[in-house]
């Protein structure tokens, strides 16, 4: 199992490591397929790459998953809320604690449970590099509201939180209709994996420059929930997608809230840049959740 080859490291890497903390605190990796998911011949949970040396904390980075999976971190006092979040990788990795865990930590804090997805990373015979991905959310949707009952999550209040190539397949999620992108296999698929409202932070490659329009004429529905969206102006992957997500939110009377940084790259999480307000992010969001009844108070989204 991933966790075993972990606690091989030395011992300041793994108190360093939140994937490891929060793994063993939320039980081992549930599948998200009752067998082998579409397309697969093999059941692997990935390869967790090593550290590099620059990180402090280190970065977990997980390649050749095959058997996507999720944590479970359920909130200490929980207010019904929940989230699904998709960590960014690029589709070749999952980067499991910057964009996942850390992550659960603060929602946890404001009472909302959170789900932390290991969806299948590319290969390369893989076409598009967001379908398994995109597959994989869409079930773990589902199965997280199939669940509703068992870890006391209110399954109308289910949001998904999206970061990078996570924040792209988050965008097809919400463009999709309610349609699966595979063809179902048992009663968990007939459950709607629509989310209650989206996070997307740094959406990678989300906009197509000569169409001025979402890669893909993907096309936002009539009846988006609310999303909250966050970019830095100096980002590779241009700024324009979220703006343009934005602007159909607003033309339509979705309430929605938009934050353009003028600096801070690429790939931050939650951590600090230096010479970038980019980390100060979880505040404006721990507001904008709070307005929605769906967080609890506190004194700072960064405790």
């Amino acid at each position: 199992m991933r966790i075993l080859r972990v606690i091989q490291f030395p011992v300041w890497l793994i108190l360093l490591s939140s994937l490891d903390l929060f793994i063993l605190a939320a039980g081992d990796p549930l599948p998200i397929w009752p067998g082998m998911a579409p397309g697969e011949t093999t059941r692997k949970q990935g390869t967790l790459q090593p550290f590099r040396p620059n990180e402090l904390p280190p970065v977990t980075r997980v390649t050749n998953i095959t058997e996507p999976t999720m944590t479970v971190h359920l909130a200490k006092n929980g207010n019904g809320a929940a989230a699904l979040i998709l960590p960014g990788g690029g589709f070749a990795k999952v980067v499991t604690n910057k964009e996942g865990t850390e992550i659960a930590a603060w929602l946890n804090k404001l009472g909302i449970s959170v789900f932390v997805l290991s969806y299948r990373t590319r290969t390369g015979t893989d076409r598009n590099g967001w379908l398994k991905p995109l597959q994989d959310a869409q079930r773990a949707m589902a199965l997280i509201r199939s669940n509703a009952q068992k870890w006391k999550i209110d399954s109308k209040r289910l949001g998904l939180i999206g970061f990078s190539a996570g924040g792209h397949v988050a965008t097809r999620l919400l463009c999709d209709q309610g349609k699966t992108s595979y063809k179902p296999i048992d009663a968990v698929d007939q459950i709607g994996h629509r989310p209650a409202f989206a996070i997307l932070i740094y959406p990678w490659n989300i906009y197509d420059k000569k169409s001025e329009n979402l890669v893909d004429q993907m096309k936002l529905p009539e009846d988006c929930p609310p999303v909250f969206l966050v970019h830095t102006d100096d980002d590779r992957s241009t700024a324009l997608g979220p703006v343009f997500i934005y602007s159909h939110l607003k033309r339509r009377g979705i309430s929605s809230e938009l934050h353009i940084y003028g600096n801070g790259g690429h790939g931050y999480g939650m951590r600090n840049i230096p010479g970038s307000k980019i980390s100060t992010w979880p505040d404006h969001a721990t507001n904008w959740l709070q307005a929605r009844g769906l967080a609890e108070a506190m004194e700072s989204a960064k405790q």
